[in-house]
């Protein structure tokens, strides 16, 4: 049984969208409450289960927002696959070798198709995923499993799930994905683990975010890991880093080693806090983008700021969410079936078509 979600389908109001107008989709809380009344529900569930069996993929999937959002609105292009025709963007600069878990929206994708078809967009599967990996599990539940069966006895066992901690919020969704995606678009556009303050500045002040929202968002980096790739440079080219983390890096990531290994972005690198503000006021901050928010004076106030007060950065790293999950390109869209995949071979229907149907 998927997730005993096929019990619920003659509740469902399916609607089966077509290719959308260019017009930028409106976007609001409850969008599926009609139409697919346990997607929240069926995203995170799944979410849970993802977590359990790879407590890696809170990073990931959190991540997804701010890889797909930044490249030509949340539109879920990041998520598709290459083509003869098309190179996306899993293979640009910022992705490759750095975005995993990408068969974690597949498994969602899957089980929101058994429930609800055609309804619940790869893009808006981002925003609810992303927004889960943060809060799914904000305190430590205890899951009993049944095992086994013994006469006449249950025998109930219990496993922990991994707990990140951070924040829970409302996400709006209504969004469309894109018939297309670009490697080039990504290039151009995701900066690289060396710029500065001021690159980030500018790059977020394209998309109307503000330097507190940088600084917020900024924060996905509390949980998760990086390559030593990505430290090199920083490690052995620039000597604002504390002198018991560099040593420490250096035995990590030594020059000439494996780029591939990884080490926690913060010191708490499984939990959602705002130990990787009070990191970067100590000089211990991983990538060059996140130390510069510090030895830079317009971001510097802000960071500060987080590192004394975890309940001021989480409700900021909430506003900044929510302001980066309203970004769109206005171009066409669809609902795909395969997040991998544009639909195809369909015509755009007109402007607002839409088929409404009972299940029974």
């Amino acid at each position: 049984m998927s997730l005993l979600f096929s019990s619920l389908a003659f509740l469902l109001l399916i609607t089966t969208t077509t290719t959308s107008s260019p017009a930028a989709t409106p976007l609001r809380r409850g969008y599926y409450s009609a139409t697919c009344p346990p997607a929240e529900f069926i995203v995170r569930e799944v979410m849970r289960k993802s977590l359990l069996s790879d407590p890696r993929s809170a990073a990931s999937v959190m991540r997804f927002q701010f890889h797909d959002c930044f490249v030509n609105g949340c539109d879920g292009s990041m998520l598709m696959d290459d083509t003869d025709t098309m190179l996306g963007e899993k293979l640009s600069l910022s992705n490759i070798d750095s975005l995993r878990s990408y068969e974690v929206v597949d498994d969602i994708k899957a089980e929101l198709e058994k429930a609800c078809p055609g309804v619940v967009s790869c893009a808006d599967i981002i925003i609810m995923a992303s927004r889960d990996a943060v809060s799914l599990n904000r305190i430590h539940n205890l899951i009993p499993i049944i095992l086994c069966f013994f006469n006449p006895l249950f025998s109930v066992y219990s496993v922990f799930v991994n707990q990140t901690g951070g924040p829970n919020w409302e996400v709006k969704l209504g969004r469309l994905d894109s018939l297309t995606a670009s490697q080039a678009d990504a290039d151009a556009i995701m900066p690289s683990p060396r710029a500065n303050a001021t690159m980030l500045i500018d790059l977020f002040a394209r998309y109307n975010l503000s330097v507190k929202d940088l600084v917020a968002l900024s924060g996905s980096h509390s949980i998760g890991k990086g390559r030593c790739f990505s430290i090199q440079f920083r490690l052995y080219n620039q000597s604002a880093i504390e002198p018991h983390f560099r040593e420490k890096l250096m035995d990590l990531c030594p020059m000439g080693g494996d780029d591939n290994v990884t080490v926690g972005l913060d010191s708490t690198p499984v939990v959602f806090d705002n130990a990787y503000f009070r990191d970067l006021v100590g000089g211990r901050g991983f990538l060059n983008s996140d130390q510069t928010l510090y030895t830079f004076p317009a971001t510097r106030r802000y960071v500060e700021r987080y590192s004394r007060d975890e309940e001021e950065f989480f409700r900021a790293f909430v506003e900044g969410m929510v302001k980066m999950g309203d970004l769109q390109s206005g171009r066409p869209g669809e609902v795909r079936r395969n997040c991998r995949v544009a639909n195809g071979g369909r015509p755009p229907a007109p402007a607002g078509f839409r088929v409404d149907r009972w299940i029974s």
